[in-house]
């Protein structure tokens, strides 16, 4: 069955140029990559549920900070290669990163051990340009950074991979 999640691309204007906050994917097998191991904050949601309240939700859990408070841009959806539909909205906001603390999640590692240890869901926040973020995201969500630079009328080439700015 296909999983469904919801998140949100929260972006701001530096010098008039957008910057978006994305997440490093927490755990033991995204520790030491970079390229490909970063995500916008999402989760997954039920049938039953509200997606933007979902997406609301999972950026709290994942930051613990409230999202910025402005009118949430749809983006639509994107497929991910693990059988995952993501909807995304984008919301206009500074957000100050300091203090920024994920959830945990509790998962058998190593494989097979028996041990059960707990890791956080995300492991580190950061502020970075378009170009730089989509070096850094899970490629299927590179259509979400491409969405957004077309509603604010921005050229972006996704190739380009200019250096972070974080904070």
């Amino acid at each position: 069955m296909k999983k469904q999640s919801a998140g949100l691309l929260v972006y701001r204007l530096k010098n008039g140029q957008p910057q978006v906050l994305i997440v490093h994917i927490g755990g033991p097998w995204m520790a030491n990559k970079d390229k490909g191991a970063w995500t916008i904050p999402k989760g997954e949601y039920e049938a039953s549920e509200d997606p933007l309240k979902v997406a609301y939700n999972e950026f709290a859990e994942e930051l613990s900070k409230k999202p910025p408070a402005s009118e949430p841009l749809p983006l639509g959806t994107i497929e991910q290669k693990n059988n995952k539909t993501v909807i995304a909205w984008a919301i206009e906001g500074d957000l100050d990163l300091i203090g920024a603390k994920s959830n945990t999640v509790k998962i058998e590692w190593p494989p097979k051990s028996g041990k059960i240890q707990e890791f956080p869901e995300v492991d580190k926040p950061g502020w970075y340009s378009l170009e730089a973020a989509a070096q850094k995201l899970l490629s299927a969500q590179v259509p979400l950074l491409q969405r957004l630079a077309e509603h604010l009328n921005i050229d972006f080439d996704p190739a380009k991979g200019e250096q972070p700015s974080l904070f």
